[in-house]
Formats: structure tokens, C-alpha cells, sequence
């Protein structure tokens, strides 16, 4: 016997003991021996004993232990799809380096690995000597270009009166436009160093606040993933010691074989599937695929943005992908385990029920296999959610509730 059905079988055995009646009430079909006995005096016994669904609820310890996975049925037919070994990468237009624009020194560090921050939000404090030398610069050129503005303007009134001479006036306006372009060079290269309009105007020489001093603020909100910075660590213009993150979308970039690279294109729907997280599918969409193959592998790249907005999945991740290529897509696609047979030839599937911890079983009419997936073709529309792992579990509560009900008069 394979060892994965005897691991499977055991499983089905714990949860016989486990799972009773006390936990999984559930109707079934079955006639007890009372119930026999009354049918003998009152009739028949199905037209007056309807059995209800088939369900199965759980305890939320033990839906834990099952490690249950549910997701939403993808559209499709089984033939028309490919399976590629894929890994999980940041996206790149999701991630930023941060570092200072000049050299400085860290005086404090605000945000730490896993802080989540939004744009703008500071992540440390520095302190650069040549800031320091600009800003100062800055407010001299600031000075110089208010006395000019207002010696040229009194001197143009009193030219207008004919009390000064046009040289005068005309002295007065040269510095006045020498003195403008000083200080718009100055801030000018102030905004080089990363200070917008507001700030610079915000720059005061007449308080205690070190000039010297400015925030290291992140351009994009999402996690922190790097932090290489102390206190007292001196940084220079190339350093990007924060990453920051935004990891709700994710690349997976996929290495199809030759004979399938054909079918590739933007634009195809995408299922998921890591190793390190089993039985739970991650939908998404390919945006590109290389125009030519591997010289190596003969296999050709492609990428595909896939949803981590609940934030299961991560970087250098690996896994499988399987993607829809062409094909009506009138029906469910399910992972084969997701289906299983009740008596000798009835398959079912199990869906969430009505309340939490409840999974109705739902008879269902198949289709196509092919990669690990089968079609349903009655029971279950694209879009539904279906328990897509633990399936057999389940479908052990069942059974072992089952025989409860009929041997437990």
C-alpha cells in the first residue's frame, strides 16, 4: 500500500475517534435499527424521515488542525492549461531604496525592519556638514536678495521724482536681478540635495534647530524590508540603507518549456501554488513573456503580477504555476484531491456552509484531469469557493459521523 494512502488512512482513523457526534452533528442517510423498527409500524420509513444535507462542522481548534484551505473555483477546461516550476520576487516598481542625496551621519533611526510606513513618513534622522554649508548659503543669498529688492524699489521711486540719476537706478536694478539669481541658485541646489519649495522657505537661521540636521523620509508607503543603519553610521550619496516594500502584488516569474512556449502570452489568467504553503492557490495574470528562450534550459520566462494583499506569500518563494492558456472557460477548475467519492461512485466536493465552521458536501459531475486539476462540470460554477486542501479529511468526518448515526441508537 502506497505510503501516502497510509498516512491518509490514519488521518481518517484520528478523526474517526476525534471528531463525534458532540462536534459534527450532521444528518445522514442511513437508517438506524430504531428507525427501522418504526417503519414497520407507522409505514414508510423515507416518506416520513427526509434526510437533511450531508454537513460537517468544526470547532475552530479543530479546523486548525486540518489546515482546511478554501479559494475560488478558477474558470477553465483542464486540457487547455500549462504547469511551470515559478518563484515569488518583489515587484520592482513596488520597491524603494532610500538613502541621502549627500553624505551625512545618522543621529537616529525612526523606522525598523517590519514597520509599515506610508509616503513621506520619516525613517531616520541625519546630519550632513554640506547641507549645513547650503542651507547657510541659502540664507545669505535670502538676505542679499531682500535688501537689493528694496533698494532698487526705493530707488525707482525716487527716479520717478528725478531725485537720482537713471545710473543710479539702473546700478540698482543689476543687483537687484544678481542678488534674485544668487538665491534661486541656492535653492536651487538645495532641491538637488531632496528639499521641496515648502521646506526650503521653512528654513530659519534664527533658531536653535542645527541646520545641518534634515529627515530621511521614504517616497513609497509599504514595509520595511532592509535597515542598515546605527546611530552614528556616516552615509554617503550612494548608500540605500532602507528598503521599503509594498508587497499587496507580487511577480512570479515563470520558466515554461519549449514545447508549451507557443501558447504564452500577456494577459492569461494564473494559479498559484508555493511549497510553502500547500493547498492554497494565488491568483493572477501574466504581463510579459520573453521573446526568446534559455540558451541553457530551453525554457522561456515569463511573469505574472499575482494578489498578496493578505500578505501569505514572500520573496524567493517556490512553487508551481498553472496557467489558462485558450479554451471555453464555462467550467470550475478544482485540484484533483478537492474531489472525493462517497460509496462506490458518488464524487463530491465540500463548500463552506451556512455557518462558520460548517462544510456542506455537494455531489458534483466531472470532467477532464490534466495537471494535477479536473473540470467540474455539474455542482459547482466558476467563482464559487470550494475547499480546495483537506478535502479528505472532511470527507473522513463524514463517513466516521455517518456510521455514528447509524449504530448510535
Amino acid at each position: 500500500m502506497p505510503e501516502t494512502r497510509i498516512r491518509r488512512m490514519a488521518r481518517g482513523l484520528f478523526w474517526a475517534g476525534a471528531l463525534t457526534l458532540a462536534t459534527i452533528p450532521m444528518a445522514v442517510g442511513a437508517a438506524s435499527a430504531a428507525d427501522a423498527s418504526h417503519a414497520d409500524e407507522n409505514g414508510s420509513h423515507a416518506s416520513e424521515h427526509k434526510p437533511s444535507p450531508r454537513t460537517v462542522h468544526l470547532s475552530a481548534e479543530q479546523r486548525d488542525r486540518l489546515k482546511l484551505a478554501i479559494n475560488k473555483a478558477p474558470a477553465g477546461t483542464a486540457e487547455d492549461t500549462i504547469t511551470a516550476p515559478a518563484d515569488v520576487r518583489f515587484d520592482a516598481d513596488r520597491v524603494a531604496a532610500v538613502g541621502p542625496r549627500l553624505a551625512s551621519k545618522v543621529v537616529s533611526v525612526e523606522a525598523d525592519l517590519g514597520d509599515r510606513v506610508d509616503t513621506g513618513d520619516t525613517l531616520a534622522i541625519l546630519d550632513s556638514v554640506a547641507l549645513g554649508k547650503a542651507k547657510a548659503d541659502y540664507l545669505t543669498a535670502r538676505a542679499h536678495y531682500a535688501n537689493a529688492r528694496a533698494t532698487y524699489r526705493r530707488k525707482r521711486g525716487l527716479a520717478d521724482d528725478q531725485i537720482i540719476s537713471q545710473a543710479a537706478l539702473d546700478e540698482a536694478r543689476a543687483q537687484y536681478r544678481s542678488a534674485r539669481a544668487a538665491m534661486r541658485a541656492a535653492g536651487a541646489e538645495l532641491r538637488l540635495y531632496g528639499l521641496s519649495d515648502e521646506q526650503i522657505d521653512a528654513i530659519d537661521g534664527g533658531t536653535d534647530a542645527p541646520l545641518s540636521r534634515f529627515a530621511l523620509r521614504t517616497p513609497k508607503a509599504g514595509v520595511v524590508q532592509r535597515r542598515d543603519v546605527v546611530a552614528g553610521k556616516s552615509l554617503s550619496s550612494d548608500d540605500t540603507p532602507f528598503q521599503v516594500v509594498d508587497t499587496s502584488k507580487l511577480w512570479v516569474m515563470l520558466q515554461v518549456s519549449e514545447s508549451k512556449a507557443a501558447a504564452m502570452r500577456p494577459g492569461l489568467p494564473v494559479s498559484l501554488e508555493v511549497r510553502a504553503l500547500p493547498g492554497r492557490r494565488f491568483s493572477g495574470q501574466t504581463d510579459w513573456v520573453s521573446a526568446s528562450l534559455d540558451a541553457q534550459n530551453r525554457t522561456l520566462t515569463a511573469r505574472a503580477v499575482v494578489d498578496n494583499r493578505d500578505g501569505r506569500l514572500a520573496a524567493g518563494m517556490f512553487g508551481t504555476a498553472t496557467v489558462q492558456t485558450q479554451g471555453d472557460k464555462r467550467y470550475a477548475l478544482v485540484p484533483t484531491d478537492a474531489v472525493q467519492t462517497l460509496g462506490d461512485d458518488e464524487q463530491i466536493i465540500f463548500v463552506p456552509g451556512d455557518e462558520d465552521g460548517a462544510f456542506r458536501a455537494v455531489a458534483v459531475a466531472t470532467g477532464h484531469e490534466s495537471n494535477g486539476r479536473i473540470e467540474i462540470r455539474e455542482g459547482l460554477a466558476p467563482g464559487d469557493e470550494v475547499v480546495t486542501a483537506g478535502a479528505f479529511d472532511l470527507m473522513s468526518a463524514l463517513t466516521s459521523g455517518s456510521r455514528s448515526a447509524a449504530h448510535g441508537h
